[in-house]
């Protein structure tokens, strides 16, 4: 599970990440409102967890902007504001929990893995993602288009499943450089774009409709035209 915790306060993220991490999560921190939106969209996660005494961008703020952006992930509150009306305010902002601090992590933890299954995305069900008439099967590592089997390199597949999981936006080189071959960007290579090019031949060249589209300056996305 991937979870995005947005929370200023750096020893509370250090705990929540260690403790998720030591449960096979993958954590990223965002420690403003601003940065928590920015990774909110540029990345897919299982859940996302929001403080809502945050500088820049306050945790309401945030989820409402999240939802006005069609992001379904799940949102669970976990601020130490606990009154009737904070709860009421978070729901309202388009949260689907809210924990109190101080907490018990195995709660916190148990939040999380009930939220996690509440996703209601379909492209993102029984680890199968689709997009269109292009379906990613995560079990069997097998792509289709049009029920037609694509095959892909083990690289190719990662890419695409990238692309897929973050769909309708953009991603950087960069993004794609640390998440999907976990080094740093070098400017000076070509890598990515020849392989964004591999899977433009195999996914959109037969077809009509093209899923894989640059955008001029920022990067790319998938999306159906």
């Amino acid at each position: 599970m991937k979870i995005l915790v947005v929370e200023d306060e750096p020893k509370l993220a250090s705990f929540v990440k260690k403790g998720l991490e030591e449960q096979s999560f993958e954590v990223d921190i965002a420690y403003d409102g601003h940065i928590g939106r920015n990774m909110a969209l540029s990345n897919h996660y299982d859940v996302i967890v929001l403080d809502v005494n945050i500088p820049k961008m306050n945790g309401y703020d945030l989820a409402k902007f999240l939802r006005s952006e069609n992001i379904k992930t799940p949102l669970l509150m976990l601020t130490a504001m606990g009154s009737l009306d904070n709860k009421v305010a978070g729901f309202e902002a388009g949260a689907d929990d809210y924990l109190v601090k101080p907490f018990e992590f195995r709660e916190l933890l148990a939040r999380l893995r009930a939220l996690s299954k509440r996703m209601i995305d379909p492209g993102l069900q029984a680890n199968l993602l689709k997009v269109a008439d292009l379906e990613l099967d995560l079990n069997e590592k097998i792509a289709r288009r049009g029920g037609k089997r694509i095959e892909l390199t083990a690289k190719e597949f990662a890419l695409l499943e990238y692309l897929m999981r973050n769909r309708s936006r953009v991603v950087s080189r960069i993004d794609i450089a640390e998440k999907v071959w976990d080094i740093h960007f070098d400017t000076g290579t070509n890598v990515i774009d020849v392989y964004v090019n591999f899977l433009r031949k195999k996914v959109d060249k037969d077809f009509p409709v093209k899923l894989i589209h640059t955008v001029i300056g920022m990067g790319y996305m998938l999306k159906e035209e």
